[in-house]
């Protein structure tokens, strides 16, 4: 694993705000998302699965499409991928097919509930190695501040 850098540590700290924020509103659930190129957030996404009655609309996904819109193109080579929570299995492979190789996240697997994961035993540690160490990941940054949101499944 490496080092977070500044502008990740502040792009995720706007996330947490985010998804405190989406918490309180009804519909929302409290996990926010960011994709960063050269250090600059391109775009924001929130989960949108109640809101769009979509199971796909995973504030990952949102953040991947709106960053895709917002460049014209669906390669992401070069950015970023920040979350207020451990991406799934299916955002970390939307993430890979989007050519993204770095993601970090606040709130890690093994300490939210077991809801956020269909897979429950595959680790991003696998998850790495079955892409052959194609993509780094940094977890748990931030950790603290936002680990209430997931520690019963409520979000």
């Amino acid at each position: 694993m490496s080092t977070v850098t500044e502008a990740e540590r502040s792009a995720l700290a706007e996330c947490i705000h985010r998804a405190r924020e989406a918490s309180d509103v009804d519909g929302k659930a409290g996990i926010s998302a960011a994709v960063l190129k050269g250090g600059v957030v391109i775009a924001w996404g929130d989960n949108q699965v109640h809101l769009d009655n979509d199971i796909t609309r995973h504030a990952e996904v949102v953040a991947m499409a709106r960053a895709t819109a917002a460049l014209d193109t669906p390669d992401l080579s070069g950015c970023t991928l920040l979350s207020t929570l451990q991406p799934c299995e299916m955002c970390l492979s939307a993430m890979r097919f989007a050519g993204i190789r770095r993601v970090v996240f606040a709130a890690t697997k093994p300490r939210v509930a077991a809801k956020y994961f269909v897979f429950p035993e595959l680790t991003i540690e696998q998850f790495e190695d079955a892409d052959k160490g194609a993509f780094e990941w940094v977890g748990g940054v931030l950790e603290a501040e936002v680990l209430d949101l997931y520690a019963e499944g409520d979000e």
